[in-house]
């Protein structure tokens, strides 16, 4: 298994992982199937724990309608879809072709691919394509960390209020405070100030996986 939590030890994240819920076959055969396919990004896919949580925060929140800033081979995708409601709608940015052809054969082998719209583009296309209005009860945000702060200002307003924004990576394997990497080699420490700033929620830095900030829409 690909370490995500670095700053854990190896037997303590061994241990959060087994006593988390357990992926299934299917997400445990999409994992084993992406590190051989996809070795040299393999540690863009969550971890089981991280994905069991949102699963059960979907699901605790009620949501129905969820948007996905990155899908890569669909893992992620999977763990919110199977927390919607049975009549939710999981929309999902991403720009390879390659990576979601995985992503959408395991959707079907998962059960949810009814539950799940694929827009091949852009994420910023296809946010601001969308209404304006209060959308959204879910948001998932895992794509190029350079465009998080875009990608935010297009999403707080579309989320209802009490709507959960999620980000990962916001801990950047630790990088976040160490002084000798420039920010711009960093960019989440611009988004985690931005956000953490924003009025519009409130909001934890959580340390799952490498990191991943809940905020709360006012």
């Amino acid at each position: 298994m690909t370490r995500r939590s670095e700053w854990l030890p190896a037997e303590l994240e061994d241990y959060v992982v087994a006593h988390s819920a357990a992926a299934d076959d299917v997400l445990t055969s999409l994992a084993a199937e992406t590190a051989s396919s996809f070795p040299d990004e393999i540690s863009m896919q969550i971890g089981p724990e991280q994905g069991a949580f949102m699963t059960i925060l979907t699901r605790l929140i009620g949501a129905r309608r969820a948007v996905e800033i990155g899908t890569f081979t669909g893992y992620s995708s999977i763990c919110i879809a199977r927390g919607l409601a049975a009549d939710g709608k999981l929309i999902c940015c991403d720009i390879s072709e390659e990576w979601t052809s995985v992503a959408r054969r395991y959707w079907q082998r998962a059960g949810v691919a009814d539950r799940i719209e694929l827009q091949l583009r852009p994420a910023l296309q296809t946010l601001q394509a969308l209404p304006a209005a209060e959308t959204f009860d879910l948001a998932f945000i895992d794509a190029d960390k350079g465009g998080y702060i875009s990608y935010w200002e297009e999403v707080v307003p579309r989320m209802r209020p009490g709507g959960v924004i999620l980000a990962d990576n916001t801990l950047s394997s630790g990088r976040v405070i160490d002084p000798f990497i420039p920010d711009d080699r960093v960019p989440v420490r611009a988004f985690n100030l931005h956000a953490g700033a924003d009025d519009r929620v409130e909001l934890v830095l959580l340390p799952i996986g490498d990191g991943l900030t809940m905020a709360r829409k006012k």
